[in-house]
């Protein structure tokens, strides 16, 4: 049987990319003690053309660790430890990264045997920041507590004058309990929950959350709901691209770009609204399809909006380039070469501003993306600005996706019936969000019961990266260089 740690190091030497590591409780009979194999360690690794999912069953408390192939498996090893009690060796950085004194160091939320009446005690843990020493030297924080509805993390700014020496993060502060509430429902209410994980991402993460279900019961959704959940990713893409092209223009000093971007996307998500019920299409994907289907009319309004789009976009995307205060503050700001980039991993639409030319839409796609052509674009600056163009390319390449799939949508059932499971049954799902690709991995049992439910968002692999890309740069551009990447708060702490 090949071992846990070979199997990472084959996969990192044939350019395999980390996706996920979690840590999960089987409930072995000995409630509480450690070393009958009750706890696991599990990774997907992603390689040319299909995705793995890997699982090392612990006879003690701890397993090899990975972090020296794939870095960004530190953050998720520390999580590991903070939820299930179980660490890589050697691992480094022993520091609580969920925790936050919200409960004992003893107690380990993921167990099976950590209930809703266990008694946590919630005291301070004085996290050790690193500091950086040295004269003239000085710390600016930043958070957790932020201005407007931005969700909590913290920043640690090491300056000399206003150069950014060193960066540091902490996140995890408003730890949700979400994988430990999926424990306790049906394949089919999860449902709800799935969608709310990350509320700029509900399409990702429903689907990926149907298509672990899915493959769990061997139930086939019909195509024209696989059509229409295509439809509504991009349309998720599309929208989220519009509103951090605003958000970075209004960073650089351009509250033009902010306002009318802005009115852009609010025109997406109105439509979106009327036709699905909700402005962010929530609860429109469920296991076996979708909850609610659309008419010939519906369709031909999408499109119009898509065609009305692509002017505009084309428009704003010129006032952007020409505007010399504009590309000051975005060209060379926040650059994460493609070494860099694949060294830590970085994923998704910002490893693809870094050269790392990496889509599931297109190395691993599901159905109807393996007919759909997607074209990859990526660039190698690395910087703001690349990051900026990347988003450009991609809002009209999903509008040129959009037309596509509707003109191809075909007729027919919108879902089918989920089976009811009579024994355990694996799962995943793996979709390529606005942000980078999404993963859900779900262990179920009989009568279709959730035994464990983990939820992966790309900000694992790219919030490290951010730490890198801030360095020498000036106090002022960490703004704009943090909303150049555009991670998730709250899928980041479930």
């Amino acid at each position: 049987m090949i071992s846990w740690r070979t199997t990472c190091v084959e996969a990192r030497q044939r350019g395999g990319r980390l996706i996920a590591l979690w840590a999960g409780d089987r409930g072995a009979a000995k409630q509480g003690v450690a070393g009958d194999g009750r706890f696991e360690i599990h990774a997907a690794l992603a390689l040319a053309s299909e995705l793995v999912w890997i699982t090392h069953r612990i006879h003690g408390d701890d397993y090899p660790d990975v972090a020296d192939l794939f870095p960004a498996a530190a953050r998720m090893q520390r999580a590991a430890f903070d939820l299930v009690g179980v660490s890589g060796v050697p691992q480094h950085d022993m520091r609580p990264w969920l925790r936050h004194g919200a409960w004992s160091a003893d107690h380990f939320p993921l167990r099976k045997d950590f209930g809703a009446l266990t008694r946590l005690e919630n005291r301070p843990d004085n996290y050790p920041f690193v500091r950086v020493d040295g004269d003239g030297v000085h710390e600016i924080p930043v958070g957790p507590v932020h201005a407007g509805a931005i969700e909590p993390g913290h920043f640690r700014l090491s300056v000399l004058g206003e150069r950014v020496l060193k960066l540091e993060e902490r996140f995890g502060y408003k730890h949700k309990g979400i994988e430990k509430r999926f424990e306790q429902m049906t394949l089919g209410a999860g449902a709800y929950l799935a969608s709310r994980i990350s509320g700029d991402a509900t399409v990702s993460y429903a689907w990926a959350y149907a298509a672990a279900v899915e493959v769990a019961t061997r139930c086939t959704p019909p195509a024209r709901a696989s059509w229409m959940r295509a439809l509504l990713l991009e349309r998720e893409r599309l929208a989220n691209h519009l509103g951090d092209l605003g958000f970075l223009g209004n960073d650089a000093g351009f509250a033009f770009g902010l306002s009318q971007f802005s009115r852009l996307k609010e025109d997406m998500l109105r439509l979106h609204a009327e036709l699905f019920g909700h402005r962010y299409l929530m609860d429109a994907i469920v296991p076996g399809g979708m909850a609610h289907d659309i008419d010939g009319r519906a369709l031909s309004r999408l499109s119009a909006q898509c065609q009305a789009l692509l002017p505009a976009i084309a428009e704003l995307h010129q006032i952007y380039d020409d505007h010399a205060g504009v590309q000051d503050r975005f060209n060379t700001t926040g650059i994460v070469s493609p070494q860099l980039a694949e060294r830590l991993g970085l994923t998704g639409l910002a490893g693809r501003a870094s050269g790392q030319a990496f889509d599931a839409r297109v190395q691993h796609p599901v159905f109807p993306y393996d007919g759909l052509d997607v074209e990859l674009v990526a660039h190698k600056q690395g910087d703001v600005g690349a990051r900026v163009r990347q988003r450009f390319d991609e809002a009209v390449e999903s509008i040129r996706l959009c037309e596509a799939i509707i003109e191809r949508i075909p007729a027919g059932p919108i879902a089918a019936e989920v089976p009811m499971l009579d024994r355990d049954a694996n799962g995943a799902g793996f979709i390529e969000s606005w942000r980078g690709p999404v993963f859900v991995a779900l262990q179920a049992t009989a009568g279709n019961r959730i035994m464990r439910l983990h939820a992966h968002d790309p900000s694992w692999q790219n919030w490290p990266v951010i730490e890198h890309a801030v360095m020498g740069n000036i106090v002022p551009d960490f703004p704009l260089i943090n909303k150049s990447f555009n991670l998730s708060y709250s899928g980041h702490d479930l």
